[in-house]
């Protein structure tokens, strides 16, 4: 376990990661993931509540070309960067081997809808089970209410029948393909980034200067 900027992120392989994920689904404990990007890390610089629910997840997976650009500033190698989408899609295909239950907490006015989402999921994983009212009788919940909200939505939950939560921001519009991802070989060498100011310029610059701009010079500034 290491920490950027004083949020912790677990330094795990791929495999290690999604190992990870399927002890979560065997425990009957709660457990709370996050895919740490460098928005994250400097929201938690000015939000103590959010910074102290980063630090208490079970699971802190690094997402962001800057996260490894930060790891190589203070002489380590990160082993993984893996987005909330592919992790989602990742925790998707192991629950469909369980057969289990998953929460989907929807944006109101979001561009995906429950149902457009629910479709999406069970075409490619027919085994889920796919819940929008109850959430307590769910082995799983996805919220896509934005950060640092669906952290501390997700952190409110903590009870003994939900197996695992997880923030995944817009990653629903990318399943229900709303969104088009970049091409694989943008996302390969960390550039979806660019892709995603290309298709959304006025609601992607202001979190892609904080990450390419002012996560950076923090990081620099920083002296371990």
């Amino acid at each position: 376990m290491d920490n950027i900027l004083g949020v912790k992120i677990d330094n795990l392989s791929r495999k290690e990661i999604l190992s990870r994920v399927e002890s979560f689904l065997l425990d009957e404990n709660f457990h709370q993931i996050a895919t740490v990007n460098p928005e994250f890390i400097l929201q938690a610089q000015e939000d103590a509540e959010f910074k102290e629910i980063l630090n208490g997840c079970d699971l802190n997976v690094a997402d962001g070309t800057g996260v490894w650009f930060a790891y190589l500033r203070f002489g380590k190698l990160l082993k993984c960067r893996m987005t909330g989408i592919d992790l989602m899609v990742e925790v998707l295909r192991i629950a469909n081997r369980k057969n289990m239950k998953v929460f989907l907490a929807t944006k109101e006015g979001g561009l995906s809808n429950f149902k457009e989402i629910k479709d999406a999921i069970l075409k490619t994983h027919p085994n889920l089970e796919i819940e929008g009212n109850d959430i307590s009788s769910c082995d799983i919940v996805f919220s896509a209410l934005g950060s640092p909200v669906q952290e501390k939505f997700l952190n409110s939950l903590k009870n003994d029948k939900i197996k695992l939560a997880m923030g995944i921001g817009g990653s629903f519009d990318y399943l229900t393909k709303k969104i088009i991802r970049a091409p694989r070989w943008m996302r390969r060498i960390g550039l979806e980034w660019v892709f995603r100011l290309i298709l959304e310029p006025r609601y992607r610059f202001k979190r892609i200067f904080n990450a390419v701009i002012i996560f950076p010079i923090k990081i620099i500034l920083n002296k371990k």
